[in-house]
C-alpha cells in the first residue's frame, strides 16, 4: 500500500499529469485484433472557430462515461477524435482577423486566404486538443480525423460524382436562401425565424392608359423593379375585367401583365399580388406555370443592380425601399404603411436578414432520401432514439423535407469536383479534372460543411482504405451517436442518408439526444447575454471531477440542464466524502495489505455474527453495481449516479464504516482481517462504478491500492452477493430514529440517552435474541439499549419503529401532549392505510389480475399496519 493520500482533496494536484501517462501508455488505444467485443464512438467533430464551450463539456463527459464504462465491462472501445473545418463559420473568423489587419481576402487571393485559413485551423485545433485533455476525454489520438484531411476530400469528391451519376445531385436555378452578408447561399435548416415588427406597403398599380388601379401590397418594395406581373384568382369578379390587360410598374414606369393563378385567395388582403418570380419561391412557382421570365434585381452584396436605374442602382435593398417610399409618395403611387408582426429569416451565421433569391446552385434531391429514412425508421432494424420521441421529430422532418443547397460561395471547404469548358460551358464532374485542364474552369463554389460532416461515422474508419479498412470493419457501425436535439437534421439525419446510400448500412445503432445547457434562470447561453461559462473555468475553481459529476448526474436524456454553481460544489463535496473515506480506509490497513485472493471465501465461511455488516455492504454493493450496469447501458447517467451518490455516503460513508469501526476494534483477528478486506474490496469497486463519472480522482485514489497499472484495466465486478444478514436494517433504523429524534428536539449527541426496546413481535424477538450483544455493541455508540418485555408506563417518549417501539424517560425533553397529538397522527395514517389494504385485497380484480408476488406484499403490508395501529393503541391508552 503506497498510503500517501494527502490530508485534504485538491483536484489541481490529482490531475496534474494523468491524462499524459494515459495517453503515453497507449490507455485509450483501440485494438481491432483484439478478440473482445468492440464498441465505438466518434465524438460530433468541434468547429475550429473557437474554444469549447459548456455544451462541448456536457456532450464529451456522456461520450466519455460511455466509452470508459464499456472499457471497464469488457468491450476493445474506439472513440474517435476529430474537428469540423466549419466552412462559413471559419471563413468569417478568418477575414475579420485580416481584416483587423488591413487586409483584404480579395487582395490576397484565394490559395493565400487558404494559408492564412489553415494556420487558424492549426491554432484552435491546439487549444481543442488541450481542453480536451483537460476535460479528460478517453480519444484515440492515433485515429485523429479533419474534415478537409486530404483522404476525407478524396471520399467527398467520391460520393459527389458517385450521386451526381445516380441523378441524386443536380445542379439548376432555384430560389434559395442568400446570406448578403456573406455572399452565399445556406440551407433552410440555416435560417432562424423571428417574429419582429415591420410593414405591409400598400401601392397603386395603375392600369395602363387609364385611371383605375389594382392596389398591391408587400413587404419587399426593394424587389419590385424584378416584378414580372400582377396576380388575382381567375374567380374573384372585382378583377376578371382586368385579366390579359397591362398595369404600370409604380417603381420603374414598365408595363406587366395582369394574370390569373389559383394560388392567390380571393380573401386574403387586397386579393392582388405582385409576382417577382427571382426573389420569392412561390412566386418562382408561378413563374413556371406561366413561362415569366426571371430577372434577378439584386447584387449578391444585398445592394440593387442595373435593373433600379440610376435613382436605386448601388443603394443597400433598405436604403432603397426608404427611397422608394419617399418617390412614390412623390407621384401619389404610394397609399399607406401598416405596421404589423411577421416571420422573418435571420443567417444562423451571420445574423443578416435572409434574401430569397434566384441562383445558379447544387442541389442534393431529398424526395427518395426522405423515403429511405422513414422506411428504416418504422423497420425492425431502426436506429433507436433515447429518448424514443426524438425519432418522431426526425420523421417530421424528412416528411417535410426539401431539395438541399449544397454548394457555397466560399474558399475554405470541399471544393466542387465539377469544371466548365471554357468554350462551349460543357460540364464535366469527375474525381479528376478533365485531362485537356488548359480549356477548363473548375466551379468556384464549395460543399456545405454539413455535406462531409453527415460522411464523418465512415470517414473517420475508412482512413482512405475504403471498404477494407480494419476499422471500418470491426468499428462500423458506431455503436452511440451523442448529440443535442438541435441538429436532428442539420447532421443526424444527413448522416443516416449519406451513410446508407454509399454504404448499404446504418451510420450508428443507437442515437443519445441531450438539450442545451442554459444558466440558472433556464436561459440560452450567449453573448448577448453575456451568461456563457466557460468550462475551463469551472474546471480551474472546482476540479474536472466535480464538472463532470454535476453533468452527467443533472439531466434526463432529451431535456436540458440549468448550470448551478451549487451544484458543482455540492459534486466537489461528494468526491471530498469519497476522498476522506478512502483516508480511513488506508490508515487502517498496514503498507503490506492486498487484497486476498479467497476474501469471498473467508468471509462465506466466517462464523462470528460481528461479519454479517461486512455481508450486508457486500449485498448493497451488488445491488448498487448490477441496477447502476442497467441504467448506463441504457444512458440513465442522472439516475445511475444518484445510486452511486447514496451507496457511497449512506450505505458505505455514513453506515458500513461507523460498523467496520467496532469490528476494527475486535479482539477477534478474524474479524478484524475480514472487515479490513471488505472495506477494501468496496472502495476498490466503488471506484470503478464511479471511473466513468470522475476519472482522475478514482484514478488517484487507485494507483495508492497497489493493484493493476490503471484503473482502466479494471473490470467491472460481476460477484452477485446475496448473504443473509438478519439484523443490520433494524439496527440502522434504530439508529435513524434515535438521531431523528436527537435532532428533532435538540439533544446534543454527547447527551446520555437510556433506550428500551418494547413490543417486539416473534420475528423480531428472535433477532434481539440471537444479536442482542452485536445489536447493544453497534448501537452503544450511540445510547445505551435494553429490550424489555412489557410497556412502559413512566413519562416516556415513544418512537414507533416497525411495530416495536423505542422507549425514552423524556421529563426533561418532551411535551406529553405534543407526544400524544404525534401518536394520534400516525394513528390516523395507520387508519388511512388499513382501509386502503383493505379494499385493494377484496377487489376481485386486484386479485385476479395483480402478480401473485403482489397480492402478497400487500397481504404483508396490510398485517403490519394492524400490528402497529395496536401497538400505537396501547401506548395512547398508557399515556
Amino acid at each position: 500500500m503506497k498510503k500517501d493520500l494527502a490530508d485534504k482533496y485538491n483536484p489541481t494536484q490529482v490531475e496534474e499529469g494523468k491524462y499524459q501517462k494515459w495517453v503515453d501508455n497507449g490507455l485509450f488505444k483501440a485494438n481491432p485484433k483484439s478478440n473482445k467485443p468492440k464498441f465505438s464512438i466518434i465524438i460530433p467533430p468541434p468547429n475550429v472557430t473557437g474554444k469549447l464551450h459548456i455544451g462541448h463539456a456536457w456532450d464529451g463527459s456522456l461520450q466519455d462515461a460511455i466509452i470508459r464504462f464499456k472499457k471497464l465491462t469488457g468491450h476493445d472501445t474506439l472513440f474517435v477524435p476529430g474537428m469540423d473545418h466549419s466552412g462559413i463559420s471559419t471563413q468569417v473568423k478568418v477575414e475579420s482577423k485580416l481584416k483587423e489587419q488591413g487586409i483584404n481576402k480579395w487582395d490576397l487571393g484565394r490559395e493565400k486566404f487558404l494559408e492564412e485559413s489553415w494556420k487558424w485551423k492549426e491554432e484552435y485545433a491546439s487549444i481543442i486538443r488541450q481542453q480536451w485533455a483537460k476535460l479528460g476525454l478517453s480519444l484515440d489520438y492515433s485515429v485523429e480525423k479533419f474534415t478537409l484531411d486530404n483522404d476525407v476530400n478524396h471520399l467527398v469528391q467520391e460520393i459527389f460524382v458517385n450521386f451526381y451519376n445516380k441523378g441524386i445531385i443536380y445542379k439548376g436555378k432555384r430560389i434559395v436562401n442568400w446570406d448578403p452578408q456573406q455572399e452565399t447561399a445556406i440551407s433552410n435548416v440555416e435560417v432562424i425565424y423571428k417574429e419582429v415588427e415591420g410593414n405591409m406597403y400598400h401601392f397603386k398599380y395603375f392600369l395602363e392608359g387609364s385611371d383605375q388601379f389594382l392596389q398591391v401590397a408587400t413587404t419587399r418594395p426593394e424587389t419590385m423593379f424584378g416584378d414580372q406581373c400582377v396576380v388575382v384568382n381567375p374567380n374573384d369578379e372585382r378583377y376578371i375585367k382586368f385579366i390579359g390587360k397591362n398595369v404600370i410598374n409604380p417603381v420603374n414606369g414598365e408595363l406587366i401583365p395582369v394574370i390569373a393563378d389559383d394560388y392567390v385567395e380571393i380573401d386574403f388582403g387586397t386579393g392582388a399580388m405582385k409576382c417577382t418570380p427571382a426573389h420569392d419561391p412561390n412566386d418562382f412557382e408561378i413563374g413556371e406555370r406561366h413561362n415569366l421570365a426571371k430577372p434577378v434585381c439584386m447584387n449578391e452584396n444585398g445592394t440593387i443592380n442595373e435593373l433600379g436605374g440610376q435613382d436605386y442602382q448601388g443603394l443597400d435593398r433598405f436604403e432603397a425601399r426608404k427611397k422608394i417610399i419617399e418617390l412614390t409618395s412623390l407621384d401619389k403611387t404610394f397609399v399607406k404603411s401598416e405596421t404589423i408582426i411577421h416571420q422573418v429569416g435571420f443567417s444562423e451565421r451571420s445574423n443578416a436578414i435572409v434574401e430569397p433569391y434566384l441562383s445558379d446552385q447544387w442541389f442534393v434531391k431529398m424526395d427518395s432520401f426522405a423515403k429511405m429514412i422513414l422506411d428504416l425508421q418504422s423497420s425492425n432494424k431502426a436506429i433507436k432514439f433515447f429518448p424514443e420521441r426524438f425519432n418522431e421529430v426526425l420523421n417530421k422532418w424528412m416528411e417535410n423535407a426539401h431539395d438541399w443547397t449544397i454548394s457555397r460561395q466560399l474558399w475554405w471547404g470541399h471544393r466542387i469536383p465539377a469544371w466548365y469548358h471554357k468554350t462551349t460551358n460543357e460540364l464535366f464532374v469527375g474525381t479528376t479534372p478533365p485531362s485537356d485542364i488548359d480549356n477548363w474552369n473548375q466551379d468556384e463554389d464549395v460543399l456545405d460543411t454539413w455535406f462531409s460532416s453527415g460522411l464523418w461515422p465512415f470517414a473517420t474508419m475508412m482512413r482512405g482504405e475504403g471498404f477494407e479498412s480494419e476499422y471500418f470493419k470491426q468499428y462500423f457501425p458506431v455503436n452511440v451517436l451523442v448529440t443535442g436535439y438541435d441538429i436532428i437534421f442539420f447532421w443526424v439525419a444527413r448522416m443516416i442518408f449519406q451513410t446508407i446510400e454509399y454504404t448499404d448500412q446504418k451510420p450508428f445503432n443507437d442515437v443519445l439526444i441531450h438539450g442545451l445547457v442554459r444558466d440558472e434562470q433556464g436561459r440560452k447561453m450567449s453573448k448577448s447575454l453575456g451568461n456563457g461559462i466557460d468550462p475551463m473555468d469551472v474546471i480551474a475553481e472546482n476540479g474536472v471531477d466535480a464538472l463532470r459529476f454535476f453533468l452527467l448526474t443533472n439531466s434526463t436524456p432529451g431535456l436540458d440542464i440549468k448550470y448551478s454553481n451549487e451544484k458543482v460544489s455540492a459534486a466537489w463535496n461528494f468526491i471530498n466524502k469519497l476522498w476522506n473515506a478512502s483516508r480511513y480506509v488506508f490508515m487502517n490497513v498496514n503498507d503490506n495489505f492486498y487484497l486476498l485472493d479467497d476474501f469471498v471465501e473467508n468471509i462465506e465461511n466466517a462464523g462470528n455474527p460481528a461479519t454479517i455488516v461486512d455481508k450486508w455492504i457486500l449485498n448493497e454493493l451488488s445491488k448498487t453495481q448490477i441496477e447502476v450496469k442497467r441504467l448506463i447501458d441504457n444512458y440513465e447517467f442522472a439516475l445511475a449516479g444518484k445510486i452511486i451518490y447514496d451507496f457511497v455516503w449512506s450505505k458505505y460513508c455514513s453506515w458500513y464504516i461507523e460498523f467496520a469501526k467496532v469490528n476494527l476494534n475486535s479482539e477477534n483477528v478474524v474479524v478484524q482481517n475480514i472487515t479490513k478486506q471488505t472495506l477494501f474490496y468496496v472502495l476498490k469497486n466503488i471506484l470503478i462504478m464511479l471511473h466513468p463519472f470522475v476519472p482522475f480522482v478514482t484514478e488517484e485514489i487507485y494507483q495508492k491500492m497497489n493493484l493493476e497499472e490503471s484503473i482502466m484495466l479494471e473490470k467491472w465486478n460481476e460477484d452477485n452477493f446475496d448473504y443473509p444478514t438478519d439484523y443490520i436494517n433494524e439496527v440502522i433504523e434504530i439508529i435513524t430514529a434515535i438521531r431523528e429524534f436527537r435532532n428533532k428536539n435538540n439533544i446534543k449527541n454527547s447527551t446520555h440517552l437510556d433506550v428500551e426496546i418494547t413490543n417486539l413481535n416473534n420475528d423480531h424477538q428472535i433477532i434481539f435474541d440471537k444479536y442482542r450483544d452485536n445489536i447493544n455493541q453497534f448501537l452503544k455508540s450511540f445510547v445505551n439499549v435494553t429490550v424489555v418485555d412489557c410497556i412502559n408506563s413512566k413519562d416516556i417518549t415513544a418512537i414507533p419503529v416497525a411495530e416495536y417501539f423505542l422507549e425514552i424517560e423524556n421529563d426533561a425533553f418532551i411535551n406529553k401532549e405534543e407526544l400524544m397529538k404525534e401518536l394520534n397522527d400516525h394513528k390516523n395514517q395507520l387508519i388511512s392505510e388499513i382501509s386502503r389494504s383493505e379494499k385493494m385485497l377484496s377487489n376481485e380484480n386486484f386479485i385476479a389480475r395483480a402478480a401473485a408476488d403482489k397480492v402478497a406484499e400487500e397481504k404483508t403490508k396490510y398485517e403490519a399496519y394492524k400490528e402497529q395501529l395496536k401497538a400505537i393503541e396501547e401506548k395512547l391508552a398508557s399515556l
